[in-house]
């Protein structure tokens, strides 16, 4: 099961302001690429404060929502609230057939799949903003050795990056 952490940044690496700041920063290229790798993906898993934030499940592709709240239901079939671990969410897909899924944040989520040693890759989008403050791409300290496999532009002024997760058992050094 491959686990593809995206995510839009600041040049200061931050994702939004604050945990309500709706993602408009990022630009339509951003947006489509996002869309174009979770729904070939046909997973995107996030957390309930992303999730609000969207306000309703992505479509085309099934939505996992992490959150410790047992009274969330969904109303939508493309939509699962679950309070099982990262381990027991990607052990659930690959028997439902997913072989990709897409890790689509905010930090606290992300950094739980960190500490799991269940991120296989990592794409930022670079947007031309700095908030000064806010919110990380992880949540708390975390030391990921990565190994870049590609960059461009992409759009006018975002900038695509594209790494690989150097896993202990890998032999590839930076």
């Amino acid at each position: 099961m491959k686990v593809t952490l995206i995510m839009a940044i600041t040049v200061d690496g931050k994702i939004g302001k604050d945990p309500d700041h709706f993602p408009d920063w990022t630009g339509k290229e951003d947006k489509r690429l996002f869309k174009t790798i979770t729904q070939k993906a046909g997973v995107v898993i996030m957390g309930s404060k992303t999730f609000d934030t969207i306000g309703s499940p992505l479509p085309g592709r099934k939505n996992i929502v992490l959150t410790r709240r047992r009274d969330r239901l969904s109303k939508w079939p493309n939509l699962v609230f679950t309070e099982q671990s990262p381990k027991e969410i990607l052990n659930g897909l690959q028997k439902d057939g997913f072989s990709d899924v897409v890790l689509a944040g905010g930090a606290g989520i992300n950094m739980l799949f960190a500490r799991a040693n269940l991120i296989d890759e990592i794409i930022v989008t670079i947007a031309p903003k700095i908030f000064g403050a806010g919110i990380s791409l992880f949540e708390g300290e975390i030391d990921l050795a990565l190994a870049l496999e590609d960059v461009k532009k992409l759009g006018k002024d975002l900038i695509l990056a594209r790494y690989s997760v150097i896993k202990d058992s890998d032999q590839r050094l930076g």
